[in-house]
């Protein structure tokens, strides 16, 4: 009986020893988490035995239980990077089509030939799909899909929306429209220009131009007082307002084609005056990019926000539109809830995906599998879908990896421990067999 004691205590060392070096080994492993030996006593007895004086028949293995406490973490320059900080798992799968799911804490992804976010193995990152807004049509593990990081570039957005905010010079020089020259300084009194684009992400310069008019002298003023005529040109060729004043021919320069403008008249307060009936704002024009192909039917809007006419040079205090050209791939951004944003050159921004995470009523319960990766188990309860940095699932630190939960100290003391044990058990099984020698050595 004290041989099958000793070789049990034996194997109980052996197994510890296991353990440990394998804790040892994935001590600079991503997302490893150390396991942990624990034994139990075999006793057996029966009805007919005396139990004051049973002494047990050794040791056996419980179980190898993982520990699933968090580990440090360690900053990288990658940002598909990930690391969770709490108690959920990144979700992957062998390949784009299969339904079954692995877990992992391992965080280092990257990107292989077609743009998937993959790990070192090739499993998959999976994400749930997300709207315009970023938001996830559904949070379970059916809607999960492999994420993709487009390899298109940044699509274009046609202008139609022209913002400004300026103010005009009181002072300013009038002029007579029909004198008017875009080439000629002198014909008006002040300019500015912004980069409009059309449907296929062309650049068109709109020139708008300001000319502040001679009121009328005598008579019912058609003119009055602190008019301003508006033209607007686009790359260079004059662009009829929708609702504007009538052409003027250009009596200085007859090969100059001026097209209809827009009046703007202001009080003595220097404010726009709302009551005037020839002053079409917004200015609606048509932007010339029918010649390469894009959309002809394209309008620009031009919106003059709070126009001023102070005693101040003349200044443009703001200029924006809402067009853009086409765009490539800058970077990407992984938001703490697991948001992927893409942006490009041209500015957009595109949301990719949402990072699925998964968490367990039972993480001891999960499989082992390799390359430090889980499946669920009947012991471990099946996987709860959930968003990160949304209650324990824990938040999703981007350009971060979770080192191994090893500690290095403890498992060099358990290292010596089981050593001593293995010779202890060894030595006791020395002894029973010299002791059984001896008995057979009697005569």
């Amino acid at each position: 009986m004290s041989f099958n004691i000793a070789l049990s205590g034996i194997n109980a060392a052996q197994k510890d020893l296991d353990v440990t070096a394998n804790n040892i080994a994935n001590v600079n492993t991503f997302g490893f988490k150390e396991s942990r030996a624990e034994f139990a006593d075999v006793y057996a007895t029966s009805i007919f035995s005396n139990g004051k004086t049973a002494t047990g028949n050794g040791v056996k293995t419980a179980q190898v239980a993982q520990q699933f406490h968090q580990g440090s973490l360690l900053t990288t320059q990658n940002s598909l990077d990930m690391a969770i900080g709490g108690e959920g798992f990144f979700v992957t799968a062998e390949d784009p089509t299969t339904l079954t799911r692995n877990f992992t804490r391992a965080g280092a992804f990257n990107l292989n030939s077609e743009n998937y976010v993959v790990n070192a193995s090739g499993q998959f990152l999976q994400a749930y799909p997300v709207d315009s807004n970023g938001n996830p049509s559904s949070v379970s593990m059916a809607a999960t899909r492999p994420l993709q990081i487009s390899t298109s570039v940044g699509s274009p957005t046609q202008t139609d929306q022209v913002d400004m905010t300026f103010n005009l010079p009181s002072g300013g020089t009038e002029h007579d429209i029909g004198d008017f020259d875009p080439g000629n300084p002198d014909t008006y009194t002040s300019s500015t220009s912004v980069t409009t684009y059309d449907s296929l992400g062309e650049p068109h310069v709109a020139q708008t131009y300001f000319i502040k008019r001679t009121p009328d002298p005598v008579g019912p003023p058609v003119i009055a007082e602190n008019s301003w005529d508006v033209v607007t040109y686009v790359d260079k060729k004059p662009v009829d307002i929708a609702g504007g004043t009538a052409n003027v021919a250009n009596a200085s320069n007859p090969n100059t084609t001026i097209p209809t403008s827009a009046r703007m008249v202001f009080g003595t307060d220097g404010e726009l005056d709302p009551g005037t009936p020839v002053s079409p704002l917004p200015i609606t024009t048509v932007a010339l990019g029918s010649t390469n192909g894009a959309d002809p039917t394209q309008t620009v809007t031009f919106n003059f926000n709070n126009p001023t006419q102070f005693g101040a040079a003349f200044e443009v205090s703001a200029l924006s539109q809402n067009g853009s050209t086409v765009g490539k791939l800058t970077g990407i951004d992984i938001a703490t809830d697991g948001l992927v944003k893409a942006t490009f050159s041209n500015g957009s921004t595109v949301y990719m995906g949402k990072v699925a995470i998964a968490k367990f009523n039972n993480t001891q319960g999960l499989a082992q599998i390799g390359d430090t990766s889980w499946q669920a188990t009947q012991n471990s309860g099946e996987p709860i879908a959930g968003e990160g940095n949304s209650g324990t699932f824990g938040k999703i630190n981007s350009s971060n990896l979770e080192q191994s939960n090893v500690n290095l100290s403890t498992e060099l003391v358990d290292l010596i421990s089981a050593q001593r044990n293995f010779q202890a058990n060894s030595r006791a099984l020395e002894v029973n067999s010299t002791l059984q020698q001896t008995i057979l050595q009697i005569r």
